[in-house]
C-alpha cells in the first residue's frame, strides 16, 4: 500500500487540539479519547502533579500497563517542563524503587493492581504517587476532576524527552538521558520531523501500539503519531487474533513490532488470517530483537504491506532496511538513517576493513548526544570519539549494509578460538521445530568454553518429537564442528523480556555460578 499523500502543515499536539479539538487521539477498548479532551485531561493532571510539588526538570515515573492514562501523564508532566521515566510494570518492588531513587522522582503514576509492586516502593523512597482506579485517596480520575481547568501558569508545548532505563539482565539498570531533552522546542520538534519524513507518516495514518508503551519504539511511535494527527489504537496486552480484528475494525496503516509479534501471528491459523482484511496496512517496523530468516521471509509473504526493520537502542537508533533490501541481502538490518553514521572498530578504535567484524559504534546527529544518568563512567565506555556502542558485533558490506553477528559480551572463546553464537543461532532457526534459541557459551576444563544450546521448540507434526540429537544431526549439517553445541536442551518456552528480547544471561548465569571469571 502507498504511503498516503495528504499535505501536512504546522504539526504538533497543540496545534491539532487548537484546530481539530474533535479529532480522535485514541481508542482503547471501547473508549475514545479525543485531542481536545487529551488536552484539558492532561493539563488538570499538570496541575495535580505540581501540586505535589512537580516542577520543572523535575521527573514523573509512569509505570502503567498501556492505556490512555500512559500518555495522558507523559503529556501533562511535560507540560510542566518535567520528563517521564518510563517504568517497565512487570518489575518488582526492589526493582522499582532503585529506578524511583536514582531517577530522583518526585511522583509516580501506577495502577492499583501494581500495588504490591508499588506500595513497598513507595514507602522505601518516600515518593508521591496518583494511582489510577483506586477509588480513593489520590485517585486519578478525582485528581483530575479535582483540579484547576485553568492553562498552567508557564505552559511548555514541546514534549519533553523521556528517560529510559536500559534493560539489563545483572546488575542495576542506567537511565539514558537524551540530548533531545536539553533542546529549544524549535530544534526538538526538527527531531520529531525528520523521524516523521523516514516513516512517510500523516495524518491519514492509523496506528496500532502493539508493544509495551515503556519502550521506546511502541512508545515513541504513539507520540509521533500523536504529533501528526494519526490517531492511535491502543492494544493493552499483545494477542495475534485481536490485533489483525482491531487492524480491519480501525483501517490500521502501521505498527512498530518485535519478531515474537510476528511468530505469533504466523501462528494464527491461514484460514482466520485470510479471513481478516488488512488492506489497510502500509508499514510495519520491527525492532527489538534479530528477527529469524525464515520468520521474516514468511511474515513478507504472509502480510501485505512494507515489513522494515530499524536498528538501534533505548540510546538512539542508528539503520534501517526495507522488504525489498533484506531480501536481496537477508540478515541484514540496513543503511544508516539520515544524519546517522555507522563505524565498525577494533577494540583498539581502529576502523577495521569491510567484511570484517568488529563493535558497531554509531554516530548520530551532533546536538543529540545521550548519556547515563550519574554514571559517568558507563557514559564514557559507551562513547568514542563522537560515536557510541551498547556493545554489538557486526560488519559493513561493500554496499555499507550493516549485518549484526552478536553481542561482544556473547562471544565464546573455544580454544582460542573466537565463535559469535548468532551464527550457530540462524542455522537452529531454520529447523522447522525451533520456535526460539539461545546459543552460549559455558564453562569447560579443557577448551575454556563450550557452545550450549537452549532452544524452544513446537510439536511435531509426525507427533514424534524432535530431540537434541535431531537438532545437534541438523548443526553438524550446516556448521564447521568447532560451532556445533556439546549440548542442546529443550523447553517449552523461554525466558523473555516483555519487548521479546531472550534473557540470555538469565540462562547462562547458573552455568558460571561461583566462578570468578566468565572466560
Amino acid at each position: 500500500m502507498a504511503p498516503p499523500t495528504s499535505q501536512q502543515a504546522p504539526r504538533g499536539i497543540a496545534t491539532w487540539t487548537r484546530t481539530e479539538p474533535d479529532r480522535v487521539a485514541f481508542y482503547s477498548d471501547d473508549e475514545t479519547r479525543t485531542y481536545g479532551e487529551l488536552d484539558a485531561r492532561s493539563t488538570r493532571l499538570a496541575h495535580a502533579l505540581a501540586a505535589l510539588g512537580v516542577a520543572a526538570e523535575d521527573r514523573v515515573a509512569i509505570m502503567l500497563p498501556n492505556s490512555i492514562e500512559f500518555f495522558e501523564t507523559w503529556l501533562a508532566a511535560s507540560k510542566i517542563g518535567a520528563s517521564v521515566v518510563l517504568v517497565n510494570w512487570h518489575l518488582k518492588s526492589d526493582e522499582l524503587a532503585y529506578i524511583l531513587e536514582d531517577s530522583g522522582a518526585k511522583a509516580l503514576v501506577s495502577h492499583r493492581d501494581l500495588a504490591p509492586q508499588h506500595q513497598p516502593a513507595l514507602e522505601a523512597t518516600g515518593a508521591e504517587a496518583i494511582i489510577v482506579g483506586q477509588g480513593g485517596g489520590r485517585d486519578y480520575e478525582e485528581a483530575i476532576d479535582k483540579a484547576p481547568q485553568a492553562p498552567l501558569e508557564r505552559e511548555v508545548e514541546a514534549l519533553i524527552a523521556p528517560v529510559f532505563y536500559t534493560s539489563g539482565t545483572t546488575g542495576r539498570p542506567k537511565g539514558v538521558i537524551h540530548g533531545l531533552a536539553a533542546l529549544a522546542p524549535s530544534a526538538a520538534a526538527a527531531m520529531i520531523e525528520g523521524q516523521v519524513a523516514l516513516w512517510s507518516w500523516t495524518s491519514d495514518d492509523v496506528y496500532i501500539c502493539s508493544g509495551p508503551a515503556y519502550h521506546a519504539g511502541p512508545g515513541g511511535w504513539t507520540m509521533a503519531a500523536l504529533y501528526v494527527g494519526a490517531p492511535t489504537v491502543i492494544l493493552a496486552m499483545f494477542d495475534a487474533s485481536e490485533w489483525l480484528r482491531l487492524v480491519e475494525q480501525h483501517r490500521v496503516t502501521c505498527s512498530f513490532m518485535v519478531p515474537a509479534h510476528f511468530i505469533r501471528i504466523l501462528e494464527v491459523p491461514e484460514a482466520e488470517r485470510a479471513g481478516r482484511d488488512l488492506s489497510s496496512l502500509r508499514l510495519l517496523v520491527h525492532a527489538g530483537a534479530p528477527c529469524p530468516i525464515p520468520v521474516k521471509r514468511k511474515i513478507i509473504e504472509a502480510l501485505p504491506c512494507e515489513i522494515s526493520e530499524l536498528y538501534g537502542a533505548s540510546e538512539g537508533g542508528a539503520t534501517r532496511i526495507t522488504s525489498a533490501e533484506w531480501l536481496e541481502r537477508p540478515g541484514s538490518v540496513g543503511t544508516p538513517w539520515p544524519g546517522v553514521e555507522v563505524h565498525i572498530l577494533d577494540d583498539e578504535g581502529t576502523p577495521v576493513p569491510t567484511g570484517e567484524q568488529g563493535i558497531v559504534y554509531i554516530r548520530p546527529p551532533g546536538e543529540s548526544r545521550f548519556h547515563y544518568h550519574d554514571d559517568p563512567n558507563k557514559t564514557a565506555e559507551a562513547w568514542r570519539d563522537q560515536g557510541f556502542t551498547v556493545g554489538d558485533v557486526g560488519y559493513l558490506d561493500d554496499a555499507g549494509y550493516l549485518f549484526l553477528t552478536d553481542r561482544a559480551s556473547d562471544m565464546v572463546i573455544r580454544g582460542g578460538v573466537n565463535i559469535y553464537p548468532r551464527e550457530i543461532e540462524e542455522v537452529l532457526y531454520t529447523h522447522p521445530a525451533v520456535v526460539d534459541c539461545a546459543v552460549f557459551g559455558v564453562p569447560d576444563d579443557r577448551l575454556g568454553e563450550q557452545l550450549h544450546a537452549v532452544v524452544e521448540v513446537r510439536a511435531s507434526l509426525s507427533g514424534v518429537p524432535t530431540t537434541p540429537h535431531e537438532l545437534r544431526a541438523h548443526c553438524v549439517e550446516h556448521l564447521a564442528d568447532f560451532k556445533v553445541p556439546k549440548d542442546i536442551e529443550l523447553v517449552d518456552e523461554l525466558p523473555r523480556q516483555p519487548n521479546g528480547k531472550v534473557l540470555k544471561r538469565l540462562l547462562r548465569d547458573k552455568f558460571w555460578e561461583g566462578r570468578t571469571t566468565r572466560i
